[in-house]
């Protein structure tokens, strides 16, 4: 974890050089000055500080990863990484209906997005709940 806090710190420290040369290039508080690239970039290096922050205080918390020891081998890092779910329709279905329900907003169609909205309403219910039943119950 530590170092992505450096990753995040470099990023936060570029962000709060770059964003007052950028509003001072941009016409420093004239009327022409580019307000909404200064508020993105202001916005910017505050959520990578956050980020920055968050990490910093949990990776004092937490015993270092295999990753982050000096002399950590390959093999600390061998045993089960976690839950990979095997194989879904849901997704497509979920997709097909956005699809269905962005083409019904294009097309002024509002009965069309009403339908891919129960639909997707249905796809989203089972992409939440396909592991409790069926093949891959747990």
């Amino acid at each position: 974890m530590k170092a992505e806090t450096w990753i995040f710190a470099i990023t936060t420290i570029f962000l709060v050089l770059v964003t007052p040369s950028y509003w001072f290039i941009t016409g420093a508080g004239e009327t022409g000055a580019d307000w909404t690239g200064t508020s993105a970039l202001t916005m910017t290096g505050l959520l990578t500080l956050m980020v920055t922050l968050y990490l910093g205080f949990h990776a004092r918390k937490m015993e270092p990863r295999p990753e982050d020891k000096l002399d950590g081998e390959i093999a600390d890092g061998a045993g089960e990484l976690g839950f990979f779910p095997p194989y879904s329709w849901w997704p497509l279905w979920a997709a097909a209906t956005l699809g269905v329900m962005v083409f019904g907003l294009a097309m002024a169609a509002w009965w069309l997005f009403i339908i891919g909205g129960v639909l997707g309403a249905l796809a989203t219910c089972g992409m939440v709940f396909e592991y409790y039943r069926g093949e891959h119950a747990h």
